[in-house]
C-alpha cells in the first residue's frame, strides 16, 4: 500500500511551500521516522519524517513551488531491515599499458637565419562588458527572504519610524560575569551571557514605560501585560524572531537556555510557526557582527525594537575625569504614532540604569 508524502498546513497565512531539499532518492529504502525531505515556508523550514517504512518515490522535484497539501510523492509500505548491507564494489579491470611510440627524430640540417622581428602594436582597450560565464548568477529568492523583504518594507510604508540613541558602560556586567561564572555554571549548566540582562532590562523598561509594551490595530490601542520577548536571531536563510515566553517569570538561567534552544532550532532549520509568534517586543544584537551602530527596523505589529551593539573601549567622562571604559550604543527604534520622544527617552535611560547596576537587576530576579 502506497502512503502519500503531503504538504502539511504550516499556519493560516501560509498556502504553499518550496521542497528545499529531498534527503533520499526515487527508489531509497526509509524507515519510520527518517527524513525526507526539507520545505521551506515564507516563515519557516519544516523536515518531513517518514509515517511508514518502506520504499520513497518522489513526484515533485526540489526548487518547485507546491500548494499547502499537495502531494509531493509517495511511500511503498514494505519491511526495511535494521542494516543494510552495502553492496560489494567490482573492481575494474586496469586498463593495459599503452604501447610507447617512438617519436620521429627530425633529420640534422643547417638552421634557418632568424626573420626580422615586427614592429609592437599596441591591442585596442576593450570596453564592452565581459559576457564570460561567472560573473553573475541568478536564483529566486526564497519564501523566507521575500516574507522577510515585504515585512521590512511594510513596516517603513505602514508606521512613522523614528530612532532614538543612548550608551550605556558595559564594566559593571562584566565585572559581575566574572565573579559569578563559574558558580552560574556549575548550577545551571549554561554560561551567563549579555542577552539575559538585556532581556530583564527590558522587562524592567517596558514595565515603567507601558505605552512601548503596545500596539496600534485599526483604530484601537491595544495595551499588553505579560512580556514575551522576542530575540532575532540570524540564519543562513535570513532573520528570525523566536520568542522567549514570560520573561517576568523566567530566571537568568532559564532565559539563557531559552535562547541556546532556539539558537540550535535555528541551525538545524527546525523553528516552528508557534516559537515565531506573539511577541510584544524585539532585541537585536548586530554587535555580534562587529556592528558599531545601527536604527533596526520595527517587527509589526510591535511598536518598538532595541538595538544592541558592539562593545567598544571608549573615552568617557566620569566624576570629572576621563577614563576608558568598554560601552555600548543602544538603539530604539519606534512608532511615533504611538510611543512619543519623551517615552522613548524614558524607556533607554531605564535600561541603561539596570544594566548599569547589574547586581540590583540580579536581586531583583531573585525575589
Amino acid at each position: 500500500m502506497a502512503i502519500d508524502i503531503i504538504v502539511p498546513a504550516a499556519g493560516e497565512s501560509v498556502t504553499s511551500a518550496n521542497i528545499a531539499q529531498w534527503h533520499i532518492a526515487t527508489g531509497d529504502l526509509v524507515k519510520k521516522g527518517d527524513t525526507l525531505v526539507t520545505l521551506d515556508t515564507d516563515k519557516v523550514s519544516t523536515e518531513l519524517e517518514a509515517e511508514v517504512s518502506g520504499e520513497v518515490t518522489i513526484t515533485i522535484q526540489e526548487g518547485e513551488e507546491v500548494d499547502i497539501g499537495a502531494v509531493i510523492g509517495s511511500i511503498e509500505e514494505k519491511e526495511v531491515a535494521d542494516t543494510q548491507e552495502p553492496a560489494p564494489a567490482t573492481e575494474a579491470p586496469a586498463p593495459a599499458p599503452a604501447e610507447k611510440k617512438e617519436e620521429a627524430k627530425p633529420e640534422p640540417e643547417a638552421a634557418p637565419a632568424p626573420a626580422p622581428k615586427p614592429a609592437p602594436t599596441v591591442a585596442p582597450v576593450d570596453n564592452t562588458p565581459s559576457t564570460a560565464e561567472g560573473r553573475t548568477s541568478r536564483k529566486k529568492m526564497t519564501p523566507l527572504r521575500k516574507k522577510i523583504a515585504t515585512h521590512l518594507v511594510n513596516a517603513q510604508r505602514n508606521a512613522a519610524l523614528l530612532t532614538t540613541f543612548n550608551e550605556v558602560d558595559m564594566a559593571p556586567i562584566m565585572e559581575l560575569r566574572k565573579e559569578v561564572q563559574d558558580q552560574f555554571v556549575a548550577k545551571h549548566g549554561t554560561k551567563l551571557g549579555f542577552m539575559s540582562f538585556f532581556t530583564k532590562a527590558v522587562v524592567e523598561a517596558l514595565k515603567t514605560v507601558p505605552a512601548i509594551n503596545a500596539q496600534i490595530e485599526g483604530d484601537e490601542v491595544v495595551q499588553n501585560h505579560f512580556f514575551d520577548i522576542g530575540v532575532a536571531v540570524g540564519t543562513e536563510k535570513g532573520l528570525v524572531v523566536p520568542v522567549i515566553r514570560d520573561c517576568e517569570k523566567k530566571s537568568f538561567a532559564e532565559i539563557e537556555l531559552s535562547i541556546l534552544d532556539y539558537a540550535q532550532k535555528a541551525r538545524d532549520g527546525k523553528i516552528g510557526i508557534q516559537d515565531l509568534q506573539g511577541g510584544v517586543f524585539t532585541i537585536s544584537n548586530g554587535g555580534v557582527y562587529g556592528s558599531l551602530l545601527s536604527t533596526p527596523i520595527v517587527n509589526p505589529p510591535q511598536s518598538a525594537i532595541l538595538g544592541m551593539h558592539t562593545i567598544q573601549q571608549r573615552p568617557v567622562a566620569k566624576d570629572g575625569r576621563v577614563e576608558i571604559a568598554p560601552m555600548m550604543y543602544l538603539a530604539l527604534s519606534y512608532d511615533h504614532r504611538l510611543v512619543d520622544g519623551k517615552e522613548a527617552v524614558t524607556f533607554l535611560i531605564k535600561i541603561k540604569e539596570c544594566l548599569e547596576n547589574p547586581a540590583l537587576l540580579m536581586w531583583k530576579d531573585s525575589q
